[in-house]
């Protein structure tokens, strides 16, 4: 459904920090800062855009939003939240782990971003 996700970021510098080390737990290459000074995250499902806001105010994150990313496994979203708290995120939500859900049983690991952005984490785990 979706082809590209564009947050804002008041600081290229702490936003590649942080988004290198927590795609580098998801398989996702790092990326160099481009000549518009955006960050720019690829893999097979679409991108994610990181960059200073084009109106040259001040980034800020959505209320009542959240970008969900897709792990590989547990651990895969164990290791992205530890990425994360290690490179400038903070942890919000529960802790990592198990939630039960109508459609199966989701492992869940939430995040912000260096700006406040909300990231989720997710592996699908397997019907027992």
């Amino acid at each position: 459904m979706f082809t590209h996700i564009v947050i804002g970021s008041n600081d290229i510098e702490a936003s590649k920090k942080f988004y290198d080390r927590t795609f580098e737990a998801l398989d996702v290459p790092p990326s160099e800062i481009n000549a518009k000074g955006r960050l720019v995250y690829a893999d097979r499902t679409g991108r994610l855009i990181v960059t200073k806001p084009i109106n040259g105010q001040p980034a800020t994150a959505a209320n009542g939003g959240t970008i969900g990313l897709h792990a590989r496994s547990e651990d895969a979203v164990r290791k992205w939240h530890a990425a994360g708290v290690a490179n400038g995120g903070t942890t919000c939500e529960d802790p990592p782990g198990i939630r039960h859900h109508e459609s199966g049983d989701l492992f869940l690991a939430y995040l912000r971003d260096p700006t406040g952005n909300k990231l989720c984490a997710m592996y699908r785990v397997p019907p027992a």
